[in-house]
């Protein structure tokens, strides 16, 4: 088992590894999260898999939520760890309370890459939370969208869901944003369709267009008819 002595050492590690530049530079862009080491994502994800191949179940099981870090190290886990799909739902539904700003649960939800296999399951896993009114539910859900259900095969199911969900606040609405954009990139005829009757708020879907318009992927005709489609305030 992964013993305290051993997530002591953890936290010396960590706060080895830290920069304190980085960790200033963090929390500007993480309002209100403070308690951060400053370590940085490719040296988390290091030390994520060296916790999966030693003992990922008895680290979560001694894990703290003290630090950013800890939080970022827990996701990485759950992420990677070898484990029966079910017991990873457990550790999702755990997990996902945790989630108290956009860095952890952006790179929590980009590292679910077994996701892709289990698509179905995932999906009725994420609709309570894409009925949520909780801020960092709601973005979790919808990241996870962007990140795995962009396909063939459940965009049309992705759209719908994006035009039902009650978007309170502003890291929620930027993540649906973020969304339609890349739903656009992949398939805009349905998405441009889908823009034309949505309910989207003004906020969110002028910053849909936005993020479509800002994307090398989107050709200078789509934009052009784009910027035509933003609503007046």
């Amino acid at each position: 088992m992964f013993t305290e002595t051993e997530y002591a050492a953890l936290l010396m590690r960590l706060a080895e590894l830290g920069e304190e530049k980085f960790r200033a530079f963090n929390e500007k862009l993480m309002p209100g999260t403070t308690g951060t080491y400053g370590v940085r994502i490719p040296l988390l994800r290091t030390m994520a898999k060296e916790i999966i191949k030693n003992d990922a179940k008895g680290f979560l099981a001694v894990a703290r939520d003290d630090t950013h870090e800890e939080r970022m190290l827990q996701g990485l886990v759950i992420a990677g760890m070898r484990c029966p799909e079910a017991e990873r739902m457990e550790y999702l539904g755990a997990f996902v309370p945790k989630i108290d700003n956009w860095a952890v649960c952006d790179s929590f939800c980009a590292a679910q890459k077994w996701a892709a296999r289990s698509r179905d399951t995932v999906w009725m896993f994420l609709q309570p939370y894409l009925q949520s009114e909780e801020e960092f539910h709601v973005r979790f859900a919808t990241v996870m969208l962007l990140d795995h259900f962009l396909t063939e095969d459940f965009i049309d199911r992705v759209l719908d869901a994006l035009d039902k969900m009650k978007l309170t606040g502003y890291y929620a609405q930027m993540a649906a944003a973020w969304a339609v954009s890349i739903a656009y990139v992949k398939f805009p005829q349905k998405t441009e369709d889908y823009l034309h009757r949505c309910r989207l708020d003004d906020f969110t879907y002028n910053k849909a267009i936005q993020k479509a318009i800002e994307s090398r992927r989107v050709c200078e005709a789509d934009k052009e008819r784009l910027r035509g489609m933003k609503r007046k305030g």
